[in-house]
């Protein structure tokens, strides 16, 4: 017995070592023409029809826990599989799915994933245009990757007879797959989830899965988003068994009625089996509050043919309603039974009751007309590509959250599972966008695939999918039928089958009726993009237009960006048909590389591949935060101007605020509210308060018990507000503050010029060609020739490196690129090392005092003078250094200038900064709503912004003074008169500046774009001292200037600035203060 034992084992591990493999070279395969994947009457081969989002668990309880991973009906085909890549069709193994087809020398693959990101093919990015030759339905077949994958897997005994379902979440761009070798199907739609019902091609033992996947198919013409071009099986793969008779879809739609104040579920159920014969069962269907069971009904059936249905509508008093301020959520579990009662399987969904409607051209929620603060979203994450886990779901909602965003477009196309859930869970509001976008083509009528009936089933199978699989989502309150696809019939008829499958939401998009063959009314929601402020205004005014306004895409957020933000907001709160609008976009799409040194760094469009590779360069970095998520500054100008709380002045002599609850659904009872009163950094009373009577959209004036203030000579008093929670809310944790006001309460008479008692003697000699003006402790050099001060020495100790010079320009902004800055006002570029000395003046009104002023005339790159500039620095015993600037461009043709200011370089050592102005944040004249004034301290180090593309950063705005010192606290202040702006960095403008504009084709790609590991931090503070630079804007990246209001069109600017060294011993604060 034993020795036929070990026969046994010989003979097995003969088989497996003598089995052969091939690889079918040679073997002819017959190819099908047209091609599937360039054929758009075949979306699909095989697939299963859409339905919502479910799992089969064995019972009501497990059901309710609702834990994926503890389902015994499903089994991750999620790890490592063998794959094969090639460039071409014509190159692909196309045997592969044979199972003696050998895979020996193949490599591994983790799913999902991008193989782009993992070795494989070339990432690439473009916004317009497509990747590929455009030839609808046609593509290249030069260049056409193709990734052919394959593994094995068991099934569990436990499975025997069951319906047994292959689901892979998303698969980019279309896929074969096989069984055992035989032909499963085929599906298309890079971001939707593909279902097979693979039980007649299962064996006992051991299963082979074979998946192939093209980069580009017919259907990639409808995905022409914004994004990176990636392919692979890009979401989850398990296998899901269901009973023979199993629960296909459900409808469970939480209505709201009795004004809003009790719910009605009305819930639809279907069931499909696979035996044709009448069969009795049964459908429980239970609700929860909590764990606690609310409700449960049987409804006993017959199924007929193998299909069945059955309705249930139930009314819950007192309803706890969703919103996204308050995202309640009811368990609902839904068994099917046989007919002796035996659980067949029960799935669940967590369910919102809420209603969403359209009255009077507003949106309400639950009866309340709501402001979508809401951001535009990618899926992106910098390492994998498309895929994104859990914790980047769960971050991306924490930070949303905590920056007062309560709405995010799913731009452009259907996310994964998972992110509804938590968003149903922690409350965001959703526009659920279908994966359409066909932007590479065009808008003409006549020419878009839009209006194409050969192209109808492929736009409205991806409508209907999206809808279908997220209809059970509280969520989603608006669907959009996709994006920039022109308008046509076929997106009126997505419309039509949308609002007749479900009429409880708004439908929208953005191009509906404009240059169309189909003009019928098919958006609810007018949600234009990119449209200045005066086109709001104009709308909200017109009586004829009686659909509510939520910009599909605003606040182009490239880069240095996001200006002018709060502007929006004033004319978006005064028209109550305008609700606000989704910024463009959330997260910059840059790919983390690491270079020779190691240095870690984010790339984007044109980094990758050969020269000349399709590419729209930056175009990618739009978002609010970095491609890991840490906010930008610009996020904390949209957290200020999207808080839900606002403060008004009412009387401040008296302490009188009034405070506005924006919220919709929460008091501000909910809140503390904390307050102190503020001068030159000290806080000298403080206090709280409560609101328990302010009811969502109420507003309360409170009186704070102020002491009053005699404002001393030189001094401002501010009175700062916050509101906290003292509770986690939503991901967001305790004692979190979400909104901030500051008042100025009062301001001191300006200070008398001082009186020195005991005065120095300043002796000015010649050197050279020098002028030099001591006096005690004090040196500081001329060069008359130039008209530079070249040194400023005190107590023998220098403070320059180089001396102040006019400055005129900034590194353009991607903004600036986008209306060609850089081209339009580029004759202020180094116009101050430009300027020529026409003459100078030394004169010495008092034994204390030199006046040194040098006039110069600024010229264009050709030598033709453009302004003329005035100098005059008046030099005091005290060390103090007074500089008045003037400058007088000769006529108003010439273009604007893009800064006032002076330049100058300061030891390295001076690496510590202090200042009283606006902050701590980076801030500019057209975004500084959010940086309240206050005294900061910080290093040099860290005023520099690193965008991904080294642009424009770190300025600060409305500054009174600012210190730059040595760890000594020796070093160098600056006090304005009375306000100034600065940027203080270890690196100069020409550090920042690229070749040109980048957020486009460009063939030079790979050696002009610029990255923040090029920047090199220098061995000095390059310090600007400003009257100011104009702002950074953010209507759009392509050709919308500055807003005028912030913008230097004066021929004629003056202003003036104080400096002096000072020591460790010194009253910054008194100095600060004193004039001369």
């Amino acid at each position: 017995m034993k020795n036929s034992k070990y026969l046994l084992i010989v003979l097995i591990i003969m088989a497996v070592s003598c089995k052969k493999y091939n690889k079918y070279e040679g073997v002819a395969f017959t190819e099908k023409e047209p091609r599937d994947w360039e054929n758009t009457a075949v979306n699909q081969i095989g697939r299963e029809d859409p339905h919502a989002t479910m799992i089969s668990f064995t019972d009501e309880a497990s059901a309710l826990e609702a834990v994926k991973a503890n389902s015994p009906n499903v089994l991750s085909l999620d790890g490592n599989w063998k794959f094969n890549w090639v460039k071409s069709p014509d190159q692909r193994p196309a045997w592969f799915f044979k199972d003696d087809y050998d895979t020996r020398d193949w490599k591994e693959i983790d799913v999902p994933s991008n193989w782009q990101m993992r070795g494989y093919d070339v990432p690439i990015y473009v916004n317009i245009s497509y990747p590929h030759k455009m030839d609808p339905p046609r593509i290249e077949h030069d260049f056409n990757p193709v990734g052919s994958y394959k593994r094995t897997f068991s099934v569990p005994s436990e499975w025997k007879d069951k319906e047994i379902f292959l689901h892979f979440g998303a698969v980019s761009s279309a896929f074969y797959v096989w069984i055992n070798e035989d032909l499963v199907g085929y599906s298309e739609d890079s971001k939707m989830p593909a279902e097979f019902n693979i039980t007649r091609f299962l064996k006992p033992g051991k299963n082979t899965i074979s998946v192939e996947v093209y980069r580009w198919c017919d259907g990639s013409y409808l995905e022409d988003q914004d994004f990176w071009r990636m392919s692979g099986i890009q979401r989850s793969v398990f296998l899901h068994a269901r009973p023979g008779n199993y629960i296909a879809d459900f409808f469970a739609n939480g209505d709201l009625e009795n004004n809003y104040k009790d719910g009605l579920l009305k819930l639809d159920v279907n069931l499909k089996g696979v035996q044709k014969e009448s069969i009795p069962l049964a459908v429980t269907v239970s609700l929860y509050d909590g764990k606690n069971n609310i409700w449960s009904e049987t409804r006993e059936l017959t199924m007929q043919d193998g299909k069945g249905s059955v309705n249930f509508s139930h009314a819950v008093p007192d309803v706890k309603k969703w919103s996204a301020e308050k995202p309640e959520l009811y368990p609902l579990v839904i068994s099917l039974k046989n007919s002796e009662g035996e659980t067949l399987e029960s799935v669940s969904a967590r369910i919102g009751f809420r209603k969403v409607e359209i009255v009077n051209s507003q949106v309400l929620v639950n009866g309340v007309a709501i402001m979508i603060k809401g951001t535009n979203m990618h899926e992106h994450d910098d390492i994998n590509g498309h895929v994104v886990d859990e914790a980047m779901i769960l971050k991306d909602i924490r930070v949303m959250k905590s920056h007062n965003i309560n709405a995010v477009r799913t731009s452009h196309y259907p996310q994964q599972e998972l992110w509804y859930e938590m968003c149903d869970k922690y409350g965001l509001y959703l526009v659920d966008e279908a994966n359409v976008e066909a932007h590479g083509i065009g808008y003409d009528k006549d020419v878009t695939i839009a209006d194409k009936p050969e192209w109808e089933d492929s736009h409205l199978d991806r409508m209907k999918r999206m809808v279908e699989r997220d209809k059970n989502h509280p969520s989603v309150i608006f669907w959009s039928m996709g994006n920039e696809s022109g308008d046509g019939h076929n997106f009126l008829k997505g419309y039509k089958w949308i609002k007749e499958r479900d009429n409880s939401r708004p439908v929208q998009y953005e191009r509906a009726e404009h240059e169309t063959n189909a003009p019928e009314r098919h958006t609810d929601i007018w949600c234009p993009m990119y449209v200045k402020i005066d086109y709001l205004e104009n709308y909200a005014k017109d009586k004829t237009k009686d659909r509510p306004l939520i910009m599909t895409e605003y606040a182009h957020a490239m880069g240095n960006s996001t200006g002018n933000f709060q502007d929006y907001w004033d004319v978006i709160e005064k028209y109550p048909k305008l609700q606000g609008g989704f910024i463009w976009d959330w997260v910059d799409q840059g790919l983390l590389m690491t270079n020779e040194t190691g240095e870690k760094y984010w790339t984007y469009g044109g980094d990758y591949g050969w020269e000349g590779i399709p590419s729209d360069g930056n175009f990618c970095l739009n978002g609010l935060t970095w491609p890991d998520r840490t906010p930008k500054p610009g996020l904390k100008e949209v957290k200020k101007v999207y808080q839900h709380i606002g403060f008004e002045a009412v009387d401040l002599k008296d302490g009188k605020i009034r405070i506005r609850n924006k919220y919709g659904f929460t008091p501000l009872s909910e809140f503390s509210f904390d307050w102190e009163v503020v001068s030159d950094g000290s806080v000298l009373q403080s206090g709280s308060f409560d609101l328990p009577e302010s009811k969502p959209g109420s507003s309360s004036d409170v009186k704070l018990d102020l002491d009053k203030i005699n404002p001393e000579p030189g001094t401002e008093y501010f009175l700062n507000i916050k509101a906290s929670r003292s509770d986690s809310w939503n991901l967001v944790p305790a004692d979190y503050v979400y909104a901030t006001a500051q008042f100025e309460l009062a301001s001191g008479p300006a200070v008398a010029p001082s009186k020195k008692q005991d005065l120095s003697v300043l002796q000015t000699k010649t050197e050279g060609k020098k002028l030099e003006v001591a006096g005690q402790d004090l040196k500081v050099i001329f060069d008359p020739e130039k008209g530079r001060m070249e040194s400023y020495s005190f107590k023998g100790k220098e403070f320059l490196l180089k001396g102040p010079e006019p400055d005129f320009w900034r590194p353009p902004t991607d903004n600036d690129y986008g209306y060609r800055m850089d081209l339009k006002l580029g004759v202020w570029k180094k116009a101050g090392e430009r300027a020529k000395l026409t003459k100078a003046s030394v004169n010495q009104p008092d034994m204390n005092k030199v006046v040194v002023t040098f006039f110069y005339d600024i010229p264009d790159t050709t030598g033709k003078k453009i302004a003329g500039y005035v100098s005059t620095y008046t030099i005091f015993d005290s060390g103090d250094i007074i500089i008045k600037n003037q400058f007088n461009k000769v006529s108003a043709l010439i273009p604007e200038i893009p800064r006032m200011g002076m330049q100058m370089q300061l030891p390295e050592e001076l690496s510590n900064i202090r200042w009283f102005g606006r902050g701590p944040h980076e801030n500019y004249q057209d975004r500084k709503t959010s940086a309240e004034v206050g005294v900061y301290e910080s290093t040099v180090a860290d005023q520099y912004t690193p965008y991904i593309r080294p642009s424009e950063n770190g300025y600060k705005t409305d500054t009174r003074w600012l210190l730059l010192s040595n760890d000594e606290e020796t070093g160098l202040l600056v006090t304005g008169d009375p306000l100034i702006c600065f940027s203080a960095l270890n690196y100069v403008h020409d550090d920042f500046e690229s070749p040109g504009k980048l957020s486009q084709y460009r063939k030079d790609a790979k050696t002009a774009n610029t990255h923040t590991v090029d920047l090199k931090p220098r061995e000095l503070v390059n310090l600007n001292i400003d009257l100011g630079q104009m702002g950074v804007g953010g209507d759009d990246s392509w050709g919308a200037p500055i807003h005028e209001k912030y913008r230097l069109l004066a021929t004629k600017y003056e202003y003036s600035f104080r400096m002096r060294a000072v020591s460790k011993d010194d009253d910054i604060i008194k100095l600060t203060k004193q004039r001369f």
